[in-house]
């Protein structure tokens, strides 16, 4: 059993990772304001910051740009230019389709678009979750608008991928009740230090119910195969790392083995006891990983 001061400088060392230094003088995301860009598929509300080549970051379900942890983004953006954005209907980002028919497909095309845009020039691109499946058919289909693909906590769109847990399930969650569902039980001190990390943010804003609900839905329709690009994963030619979490509740680890295994010469990472949000709680050596590959 660890000691009580052992316990307090877990939490206190994973909260400042999470978090980020004020003092160390570096990109700082909490202070780069959101910007708001036109394109041919409406605007996108973002953040920039940092320096290097181009590193985009695409969100998972459930959450706005506001819902990446600041001192995990400032850590990438000590190396790179980093992209945080919200996707459609969120925030300053216009929705590309009625309530209860968003896709996979047309998060990609803009995503595309705000690339175009903003003129990244083929940018690394990390996605979680959801943002994950955006990735990979941003790659399938827009395959020179990236360089190289991170995919967390994601799965492919073949049909063969273990289902999501039925939406009834989840919705009606709160933040405070669906956030300890991306970590494991025993992790309760990640928990608090995600929630604190991110709580940091001028306010702070997340998505609504019904934006939840239908990219939840979106999500289904790419697992199930449904959407073209997602049956198209072997034609990733880009240098892709899969990652995930042994205990996710929500991403079956052999949906991270079957996506591995399906884009050419993908590497995968699997981190022990960590959940949904792997990739906040051992941010650290998650951005370390990141940072490795991307060279």
């Amino acid at each position: 059993m660890r000691s009580p001061v052992s316990w307090v400088l877990t939490v206190c060392c994973a909260a400042a990772a999470l978090a980020g230094c004020a003092s160390g003088g570096g990109p700082d995301v909490l202070t780069a304001p959101i910007q708001v860009v036109r394109t041919p598929a409406g605007t996108v509300g973002y953040r920039e910051l940092g320096s290097g080549p181009a590193l985009l970051l695409i969100a998972g379900a459930g959450i706005s740009m506001d819902g990446w942890p600041p001192g995990m983004v400032d850590a990438l953006a000590a190396h790179h230019e980093v992209v945080v954005f919200d996707n459609a209907g969120i925030g300053r980002t216009s929705a590309v389709a009625a309530p209860g028919s968003l896709s996979v497909p047309a998060m990609a095309s803009q995503t595309s678009a705000l690339i175009a845009a903003l003129g990244l020039r083929r940018p690394a691109v990390l996605g979680w979750s959801l943002g994950g499946m955006v990735a990979q058919d941003l790659a399938v289909s827009h395959p020179a608008q990236v360089s190289r693909l991170i995919l967390a906590a994601t799965a492919v769109g073949t049909g063969k991928a273990v289902p999501l847990p039925p939406y009834s399930t989840v919705s009606g969650l709160t933040p405070a009740t669906v956030v300890p569902q991306l970590f494991p039980k025993n992790q309760a001190a990640a928990v608090r230090a995600y929630l604190s990390a991110i709580g940091q943010y001028p306010d702070f804003y997340g998505v609504s119910a019904a934006t939840f609900h239908s990219q939840y839905r979106a999500a289904e329709r790419w697992l199930a195969g449904q959407d073209a690009a997602g049956r198209l994963v072997g034609d990733i030619r880009v240098p892709t790392l899969v990652a995930g979490g042994t205990q996710d509740q929500f991403i079956a680890t052999a949906n991270d083995r079957l996506l591995a295994s399906s884009v050419p010469g993908a590497k995968l990472l699997l981190f022990g006891d960590a959940g949904h949000a792997f990739l906040f709680q051992d941010a650290a050596s998650f951005t370390r990983d990141v940072e490795t590959f991307i060279g």
